[in-house]
């Protein structure tokens, strides 16, 4: 079974807090969550935990997320110890925005997808965070991650994405193509 990983994080810090977009680093992780296609099983890692998730990250065949490569992969670089840039991923935001040509929320097109949308939001698990509360925190990241899930998998199998746009759904058709095993040597070495 392919080894692909949905992931989606919460940072502890807001944009305004670090001085504006584009210092994606600065945030810090706060929990980040996945789910494992080869395990069947959802995860949750806080921050002192990633040396764990960082093994799981690097040897994926796959790594699925909505805009994952420009914000949760840009967050946690910084407690990597390698380049998960390298790494095959699917960006679903950034399929969606080859195809419409700008941005949508994952809001938006969970609710024409899937027929239900977020539990929260970023600002809200901010609070979260800075209360204590993980247990919500977690609960909302995995919302995501599960969220993201499903519309990966409808993506996958009908090749296409639908989305809310104020009173209509509207479709997005997309070109999506299934993870391929990784058989490289970096691939291999990092598996032992």
């Amino acid at each position: 079974m392919l080894k692909k990983i949905v992931l989606d994080l919460e940072t502890q810090k807001s944009f305004q807090e670090v001085g504006g977009r584009g210092k994606n680093h600065l945030l810090k992780v706060s929990v980040c969550c996945i789910y494992d296609f080869s395990t069947g099983k959802y995860s949750s890692f806080e921050e002192h935990e990633i040396s764990k998730l960082s093994p799981i990250l690097q040897t994926a065949d796959q790594i699925i997320g909505y805009n994952v490569k420009d914000f949760d992969f840009e967050v946690i670089q910084p407690y990597l110890n390698f380049d998960i840039f390298q790494v095959p991923y699917l960006d679903l935001l950034e399929e969606i925005e080859k195809v419409l040509g700008h941005r949508i929320k994952l809001e938006s097109v969970a609710q024409g997808t899937i027929g239900s949308g977020k539990s929260g939001s970023g600002l809200e698990a901010i609070l979260y965070y800075n209360n204590g509360r993980m247990d919500l925190l977690k609960k909302y990241c995995l919302d995501d991650v599960k969220i993201t899930k499903q519309v990966y998998e409808y993506a996958l199998k009908n090749q296409k994405l639908l989305f809310k746009d104020f009173f209509k759904t509207k479709e997005i058709p997309l070109k999506i193509k299934d993870a391929i095993p990784r058989t490289g040597v970096e691939h291999q070495a990092a598996l032992f």
